[in-house]
């Protein structure tokens, strides 16, 4: 049997230097709400806090923007229902659907963390400059808007073929 010679970058992947640095974010922001008195933040309600605008959302919706399934939001959502985070109500569009929102109090820490997230992004900026930041920043979006244009284009390549 013959071995598959692989074929390694010669440097660190892009995917794991934004892996390592989504985690890196993912974690401080958890350990920002503890150090500030909420222990009972649990790294998952990332996944909420990110995809759950101001006038809230339906869950199904949340769990498509955050990558999981429903069942993992659904039982994230649970959780943080039960620590008076959110709370979940009849969606005034379609009475069959619930809308997950914030409580008073899942508004307070949301803010919170905004102001973090805030907070970070000017230290980044003390660090960086405010000019290599904003190119940081920018190629940033700018890799996300061209996977996500390959990604359609290969998708209805896909169904073309699939269909013709």
């Amino acid at each position: 049997m013959s071995r598959v010679n692989l074929t390694r970058p010669d440097r660190k992947p892009l995917i794991a230097l934004v892996d390592r640095a989504n985690r890196a974010l993912q974690a401080d922001m958890v350990q920002n709400a503890h150090r500030r008195g909420h222990p009972e933040i649990k790294p998952a309600h990332n996944s909420v806090f990110a995809t759950l605008g101001e006038n809230g959302a339906r869950a199904a919706d949340m769990a498509a923007r955050a990558g999981i399934t429903r069942q993992s939001m659904g039982e994230v959502i649970r959780d943080m229902v039960d620590l008076g985070i959110l709370e979940m109500r009849p969606d005034p569009e379609d009475r069959r659907a619930k809308l997950v929102t914030y409580t008073e109090h899942g508004r307070w820490m949301a803010g919170r963390g905004y102001q973090h997230l805030i907070e970070l992004e000017r230290g980044f900026e003390e660090e960086f400059g405010e000019q290599e930041y904003a190119t940081a920043r920018d190629v940033l979006a700018r890799l996300v808007d061209l996977l996500d244009q390959w990604a359609t284009t290969e998708t209805a390549a896909s169904e073309a073929a699939a269909s013709g």
